[in-house]
């Protein structure tokens, strides 16, 4: 029996059923505002079409573009594997790697334009730079999809954040159903549920970070200590870090959407406060779904000296949340050095692309960016551990 496929958007989101689970009150109070005010009230640089697919009645968000190439990554492949890329060039430090790897983003760039790259449908899209996925069966993973090309027969159907180790029976599905895997990023995989996880330097390199808040009196807060009040610094602390230091393609969260973390526990809120004055000066927000949590949120005060350790305390603050529940932690990219000293592992992540649906010259650039990041994007990946 087929899985029964609804849709749902601004007009009649108010009719979509949210099933009477952690999971689906969580999607409830996460996605309800997202759908009645639009992505932009939420995230500045992120413009979409929001819906949520009921797969027998589980609620699953899916984004729908056209073009938006000035959109943030995470409803624009263009802005991931082009725009973004070019930025992350200066990684590799080898300025002919350099130089020819940005005529080819520019070459391949050209050819996405060309191809519609961006005419995208995004499955169990929330917005944030991981996504975990619900659990639904393979017949319902297969249904979604077919009721998918139906519903957008000129878009391509993509699923971002897989990565084998979590998602290992969703990409052998997607695989089934001949779908493109593209690679998007090595990301890191901290196993705190094996109590064995990490080796004696990373236990000594995180003792050592967790006895930095002390050394410089700062004190752990949580959820239940912050409030409205908190909404502005955590704004300026993600954005120092995220948005300054890192890339203005990241969304831009705003207000209200750091409101809705802190009042619904959209993300769980923690962080550390300066015990002398009082004021938050590291904060990070994750959340967890079938055994895994990562964490979407995460800054601090970039303009204090480096060596209070800011960036240590919060991650090991975070690393010892996930070993507490015996979670998974997803720790996102970037930072490999640090990350694998602490014992995490490194992955693949990829974009499960359908496009069979779609004519020979809008599948070209899917075609073209699988090959090339296969064959050099991601041994490049690896040998640079980016």
């Amino acid at each position: 029996m087929s899985a029964a496929i609804l849709f749902y958007d601004n007009t009649n989101i108010l009719d979509c059923p949210w099933p009477d689970t952690a999971y689906g009150q969580y999607a409830r109070r996460y996605l309800l505002p997202l759908v009645q005010a639009g992505s932009e009230a939420f995230a500045g640089n992120v413009r979409t079409r929001l819906l949520v697919m009921s797969v027998d009645g589980v609620p699953v968000p899916i984004t729908a573009n056209d073009a938006e190439y000035d959109n943030s990554y995470v409803c624009s492949p263009y802005t991931h594997y082009v725009s973004y890329a070019r930025q992350e060039l200066s990684l590799l430090r080898s300025r002919p790697l350099i130089a020819a790897l940005s005529a080819l983003l520019s070459g391949i760039g050209g050819l996405l334009r060309a191809s519609r790259f961006n005419r995208v449908v995004h499955v169990n899209n929330w917005l944030l730079s991981t996504n975990l996925y619900p659990a639904l069966s393979d017949r319902q993973w297969a249904d979604a999809l077919g009721a998918l090309v139906r519903a957008f027969p000129d878009h391509a159907i993509a699923f971002r954040s897989l990565c084998p180790a979590l998602n290992a029976r969703e990409m052998r599905l997607l695989r089934g159903r001949r779908c493109r895997f593209v690679p998007s990023r090595q990301v890191y995989l901290l196993r705190t549920c094996d109590p064995d996880f990490g080796n004696a330097k990373s236990r000594w390199l995180l003792k050592r970070d967790r006895a930095l808040a002390s050394r410089h009196g700062y004190v752990a807060v949580g959820p239940d200590d912050m409030t409205a009040a908190d909404i502005p610094r955590i704004a300026e602390l993600y954005k120092r870090l995220y948005l300054d230091k890192y890339s203005l393609h990241n969304p831009q969260f705003t207000a209200r959407f750091l409101e809705m973390a802190l009042t619904e526990g959209t993300l769980e809120l923690h962080g550390y406060r300066d015990g002398r004055t009082g004021r938050l000066d590291a904060v990070l927000g994750f959340y967890a779904r079938e055994g895994a949590m990562t964490t979407p949120l995460f800054g601090y005060d970039t303009s204090l000296p480096q060596e209070v350790g800011l960036y240590r305390m919060l991650s090991a603050m975070l690393i010892g949340i996930a070993a507490d529940r015996g979670l998974l932690l997803h720790e996102s990219s970037g930072a490999a050095r640090f990350k694998r000293n602490r014992g995490a592992g490194a992955a693949i992540e990829y974009t499960a692309v359908y496009d069979r649906h779609l004519p020979a010259w809008r599948r070209c650039g899917w075609s073209a960016l699988e090959r090339l990041l296969g064959g050099i994007g991601v041994p490049l990946m690896r040998r640079y551990k980016l």
